[in-house]
């Protein structure tokens, strides 16, 4: 997460730097999205059967892979190709198949009471690094074209930091141990297995497209092109939109920490619902403030409790589906949340290039987000995990 965060505020500045224009660079975002999640995809579905430490490792070195190709090549086909394949965050937020195997192999080694506290406290990691790698990776890309070089190596330098990155995880998830592998006793026996779901295959479905819909919204406005939002509207520098993003994603973190104490007491959909649509409203008010302060006084705001469903959201899932089928169903509804949000950065970067719809993305994203709270509630209020019975 901390490569995640620093490639973030500098990816969309490195690649307009290269050369390419919005619209390319909207399409370079789309295509990382797609490659993740069709990686991810084949990844998750077999994590359980072949082995979650496998998958893990074979997408740190995608990772790397991807880190090193943006970092020497300015060709947009081999870019593309690139995008595809390897694994790469234009988000800020977790691509490829970690988070999905992850979730599984925490809830393999915990016990159900104990879920939501320790994603929250997991998510609250997660948050934190990325918070330390946006302000890393914007307060080190100034500090190199203060010395002298230009902005597009100061960012190149953020690419093979991302590429290390890689490596340094490639070598920490070898030493996981054989507790998160799934027991032979939980695998399926009598049902017909698609990607790795049986017993759960329709409510997983049902949670996939609600979930694509909400990514859909938020690919209008990821974290990548929030940073350039601020950089064109207000002329915000790299060191000052990692600050922001450092301190944004610290509140987003803590606000998952107060998302476990709230479902302990409302229940995990409602607390999904009842702080997601206050913090949408909020990114649709953000184009109307007329000053950097109030702009980005908004956008604290929303992270402060923006990110409360997404604990809940990942207890939620494991909670209601079998042992075995942890990995592929947070594979699948992840994958669901890569379609959805692999198809909004190519539009907003369209938006972004003609000057009256340079903030519709933002609209976009809070409106559509909301109808997603409303449907969510309304199809899953009754699903409740055995915890809440």
């Amino acid at each position: 997460m901390f490569a995640y965060g620093s490639l973030s505020v500098v990816l969309l500045l490195y690649l307009t730097a290269s050369g390419f224009t919005e619209t390319e660079s909207g399409a370079l975002l789309t295509l990382t999205l797609i490659g993740d999640t069709c990686i991810s995809l084949w990844m998750t579905a077999n994590a359980d059967r072949i082995g979650r430490k496998k998958m893990l490792i074979l997408g740190a070195l995608l990772m790397l892979a991807a880190g090193i190709v943006f970092a020497y090549t300015h060709n947009f086909f081999i870019l593309l190709i690139a995008a595809a394949i390897g694994v790469i965050s234009p988000s800020g937020n977790e691509v490829g198949p970690f988070l999905s195997i992850e979730q599984a192999a925490l809830t393999q080694t915990i016990e159900s009471q104990q879920r939501t506290q320790i994603f929250a406290w997991y998510n609250l990691a997660g948050s934190f690094a990325t918070a330390v790698g946006a302000l890393a990776a914007g307060t080190l890309s100034q500090f190199l074209q203060h010395q002298g070089w230009t902005a597009i190596n100061s960012y190149r330098a953020i690419v093979i930091g991302y590429a290390i990155l890689g490596l340094l995880l490639f070598m920490m998830f070898q030493q996981l141990s054989k507790s998160i592998e799934i027991e032979p006793s939980e695998k399926p026996d009598g049902f017909k297995v698609r990607w790795g779901l049986h017993r759960s295959r329709n409510i997983v479905l049902k949670l996939s497209a609600l979930f694509a819909m909400d990514a859909f919204a938020g690919g209008f406005i990821m974290q990548s092109i929030i940073a350039y939002w601020f950089y064109k509207r207000f002329g915000l520098q790299p060191a000052a939109l990692g600050t922001l993003f450092f301190f944004a994603n610290i509140l987003a973190g803590f606000s998952a920490l107060a998302a476990a104490r709230l479902a302990s007491r409302i229940g995990l959909i409602r607390t999904m619902v009842f702080t997601h649509i206050p913090s949408n409203v909020m990114l649709i008010i953000i184009p109307f403030m007329p000053t950097v302060s109030l702009a980005v006084g908004i956008l604290l705001l929303r992270f402060s409790i923006s990110q409360m469903d997404v604990p809940t959201r990942q207890s939620y899932l494991m909670a209601v589906v079998s042992p075995d089928e942890r990995s592929a169903a947070a594979g699948v509804t992840g994958i669901a949340r890569s379609i959805g949000a692999s198809l909004s950065p190519v539009l907003a970067g369209t938006m972004m290039s003609i000057s009256a719809l340079f903030s519709v993305p933002f609209f976009l994203a809070g409106g559509l987000k909301v109808v997603y709270d409303l449907l969510l509630y309304r199809n899953f209020r009754s699903v409740r995990p055995h915890e809440e019975l």
